[in-house]
């Protein structure tokens, strides 16, 4: 009888969790979708490719608000189950408020570890296919910022032509080994430089023993400045920006090629964040639906569900802004941004670890 009631209390909860990211997706589709009309309405392209894009980057988005959704999820489930009287014959089987919650709770724990080794690497491919077709499709891109295996390459349209920049190693506001490549708007090769070092820290980047070969219409002169500059349009900050859009990488990505990954520049400390922030998924889940249990167990009694949804949603922005203040604080260094993605799994546990205490009373 415990395993029948065990599997009821299972099949129902996900049924639960199907339904509420079943509406989330709806929702992020509709939104997102007038947007990516409205980026490809003059672009001579069938709707077709905004719906499919959409549809696809809506998974990621799914990911990051999967513990609203089990929130959501825990609330209306236990809800139910009390309205129905299902609560309380649970309880003469033997099922006490904490056997309820530790099942759900670990149920959701062990579904976040399944979210990141299966479903997480699908959605980093299609976070990647997104942005590659959208960049392809866009007008205004007269830049390119790449890094790989070779180090950092970057692309910019000047007045006068184009430049070329290609570095082997990036630390902190250095860029090392170094090779310039300046272009007519022909894509003649107007002069080449080679620099061994050069601080990006402003746009206005201090090259360090630098040699440059002109070319004029076929002869090549070479010479040597100690100290050189350039004006570019990307300083460190930006560069480093530009990396900081870590749904491109699965959880996979990050724990089997982290070195890599570093090595080609990725800053270490996002890196650490984006890490940190994928291992705590799967406890913030377990504490989101210890958050819920509070809220509806507290009591065998029938009650307006209108109640529970407004506390319910002030409880969901409450933990999202504390989130979000929590990752500002590690953004501002004033904690490091590995414990800045713990901080809110360690609050809202304190928190709920009283509450459980006082409802397995109940």
């Amino acid at each position: 009888m415990i395993k029948i009631l065990s599997k009821y209390l299972l099949y129902n909860y996900f049924k639960t969790i199907f339904k509420v990211v079943l509406i989330f997706y709806c929702f992020g589709l509709i939104l997102n979708l007038f947007e990516e009309i409205e980026f490809f309405k003059n672009l001579g392209t069938t709707v077709l490719i905004p719906i499919t894009l959409t549809a696809l980057f809506i998974l990621s988005l799914i990911i990051k608000m999967l513990p609203f959704i089990i929130f959501i999820s825990s609330l209306w489930f236990l809800l139910n189950l009390r309205n129905s009287k299902d609560l309380l014959a649970l309880k003469v089987f033997g099922f006490s408020n904490f056997k309820i919650f530790f099942i759900l709770a670990i149920t959701s724990f062990v579904f976040g570890w399944i979210i990141l080794f299966t479903i997480n690497p699908f959605t980093s491919t299609m976070v990647k296919y997104y942005e590659q077709t959208k960049s392809e499709y866009s007008k205004d891109i007269d830049h390119l910022v790449s890094i790989n295996k070779n180090g950092l390459w970057t692309k910019e349209n000047l007045i006068s032509g184009h430049r070329i920049i290609t570095a082997g190693e990036i630390e902190k506001n250095t860029l090392k080994k170094i090779t310039i490549f300046d272009l007519d708007k022909d894509y003649n090769l107007i002069q080449k430089i080679y620099s061994k070092t050069a601080d990006i820290s402003k746009n206005k980047w201090d090259l360090k023993e630098v040699i440059i070969i002109k070319f004029d219409q076929g002869i090549s002169k070479e010479s040597y400045e100690k100290n050189y500059s350039i004006v570019s349009k990307y300083d460190h900050n930006k560069i480093n920006s530009l990396f900081r859009n870590f749904d491109t990488m699965s959880f996979l990505d990050l724990i089997l090629n982290y070195q890599d990954l570093q090595n080609k520049g990725y800053n270490k400390a996002y890196l650490d964040q984006n890490l940190n922030s994928m291992l705590s998924l799967p406890f913030f889940l377990f504490m989101m639906t210890a958050l819920a249990s509070i809220l509806t167990m507290n009591t065998l009694k029938q009650s307006n569900n209108f109640t529970f949804i407004v506390v319910g949603l002030i409880a969901c922005v409450a933990v999202y802004y504390f989130k979000d203040l929590s990752l500002a604080l590690g953004k501002t260094d004033r904690v490091s941004l590995s414990l800045a993605a713990w901080i809110p799994v360690a609050v809202i546990g304190l928190f709920s670890s009283i509450g459980i205490l006082q409802i397995n009373e109940k």
